[in-house]
């Protein structure tokens, strides 16, 4: 899991940190992390066209490498790839950027599968997102 740079990243997030993600320490809690990382997931669901309960996502497994502190107020940008396609799952590489710094603050491996609520099962990966994944890996 080599996080890279952020132009390695086709699709970018923005967001900024708020109050209430700082710990007692006074830098954002490793916790937000992920909810940043969440945020920034979510609109591939949008990308994708994921809206049902037939054509869903399941989070199956996170692993998320800690790299440096991220302090209160900064501007932040997930960058983010699909990184290994499988039958039914697939990951996204995640990476979180203090912009203006080309240092990684974390990096992240998001597993999701493609599942049919309606059928409770898993599906095979959707077109949508084998588009995604690039042809040069």
């Amino acid at each position: 899991m080599i996080p890279g740079k952020i132009t390695d990243y086709p699709h970018h997030y923005e967001l900024k940190t708020r109050w209430k993600d700082i710990d007692s320490f006074g830098h954002v809690n490793n916790a937000v992390f992920l909810t940043y990382i969440e945020d920034a997931r979510i609109t591939f669901f949008y990308r994708w066209n994921i809206i049902e309960m037939k054509k869903s996502l399941i989070v199956a497994s996170i692993k998320i490498d800690y790299l440096q502190q991220i302090d209160h107020p900064s501007n932040l940008i997930v960058g983010q790839k699909i990184s290994r396609i499988g039958n039914s799952s697939f990951d996204i590489q995640s990476t979180i950027f203090i912009k203006d710094d080309p240092k990684p603050a974390a990096n992240a491996v998001v597993t999701c599968v493609c599942f049919d609520y309606e059928q409770n099962k898993p599906v095979p990966v959707y077109d949508e997102i084998k588009a995604d994944f690039p042809l040069d890996k």
